[in-house]
């Protein structure tokens, strides 16, 4: 069975059908649906293989995901475990295989993988300090790799970045503090440039606060990566400094799961005495002892746009950076 048959049985082009198994935009919903059709009762396969030395291309795509600190062996945040999953849907409804690939920050991962073959373009997940690896984005844009990192959208990045309106949803989280009657908001997390997502989530509260006439203090701040066991040991650095606060708002859920604990181990009493609010939107945030008040990220259209991004680009089409929208999640932490 050939293309050709696909074109007979569809009543199109040839070239028609290369441009639908393609998945180019340039062919319209009906005749789509024609093609597609002939497909499944024709039981057509693409020979992948022949495929990629006509267009040149892999047909993958690279996901490159950066190993986080974690207590066990994954060292994967579980943040990325549902946008993990979005991705590869992604790709299969668009015919692409994915290749995963654990890297660590101070490895080679710049290297070309489109002059090898080994995919089309690369989605990048997961960092440390941004102004330690700028300068790879910066390769990889010299070197005109197509790639998409999720990340803070920010002027003058390098390459194209999804991301979350971090400094909205530090505004949302900062809102709902206020509106609950607190007003020395506690912020565990990096809140500088090294760390830009901490950082616009840091500032978004801060808006928040000043629209009341307050703003955040400095001396309620606390650097923590986004571990259980940083956000504990961030806490109990809090409690050391005799500050008084009465909310905790953290960077990430993990920040926040571990400074429940601290809390608790400290006899404070949440949402009572110090209310607490994470940012991701995990699963784990529900069972959280209380439930955790959250930012959550939309995970799944992020794995969309990563993938139909990448792929834009891949085709030569137009790309643009986007900020997703989060929304808020109110749970017994804060008292919802």
């Amino acid at each position: 069975m050939t293309s050709l048959d696909i074109a007979h049985r569809a009543g199109v082009s040839q070239a028609t059908v290369s441009r639908v198994l393609a998945g180019s935009p340039l062919v319209n919903a009906e005749t789509r649906r024609r093609v597609e059709q002939a497909v499944r009762e024709l039981n057509y396969k693409v020979d992948r293989h022949a495929s990629s030395l006509r267009t040149q291309r892999a047909g993958t795509l690279a996901l490159l995901l950066f190993e986080d600190p974690t207590p066990d062996d994954s060292h994967i945040n579980p943040f990325f475990l549902s946008m993990l999953g979005s991705i590869t849907r992604a790709c299969a409804r668009h015919g692409h295989d994915l290749l995963v690939s654990f890297q660590q920050l101070s490895d080679d991962w710049h290297a070309d993988y489109e002059d090898s073959m080994k995919a089309d373009g690369l989605i990048l997940l997961g960092y440390g300090d941004y102004l330690a690896y700028e300068s790879k984005l910066e390769k990889l844009v010299e070197q005109g790799t197509h790639f998409v990192r999720w990340g803070q959208v920010q002027p003058g990045q390098p390459g194209i970045s999804i991301g979350c309106d971090n400094h909205a949803g530090g505004a949302l989280a900062g809102r709902h503090l206020l509106e609950r009657g607190h007003r020395r908001i506690a912020f565990l997390g990096d809140a500088s440039s090294r760390f830009p997502e901490f950082f616009a989530r840091y500032q978004g509260c801060d808006a928040a606060l000043r629209e009341a006439g307050l703003g955040m203090l400095r001396e309620l701040q606390v650097d923590a990566d986004s571990t259980e066991e940083a956000g504990y040991a961030a806490t109990c650095n809090l409690l050391a400094r005799d500050k008084p606060f009465d909310a905790i708002f953290a960077a990430s859920d993990l920040i926040a799961i571990g400074a429940l604990h601290a809390l608790k181990e400290a006899g404070l009493r949440v949402p009572q005495d110090v209310a607490v609010v994470g940012f991701d939107g995990t699963p784990m945030a529900r069972f959280a002892d209380p439930p955790l008040t959250t930012v959550v990220q939309d995970t799944s259209r992020a794995g969309e746009l990563l993938v139909e991004t990448l792929l834009r680009q891949v085709r030569d089409q137009p790309v643009r950076s986007v900020m997703l929208a989060p929304t808020l999640e109110v749970r017994a932490s804060s008292g919802g």
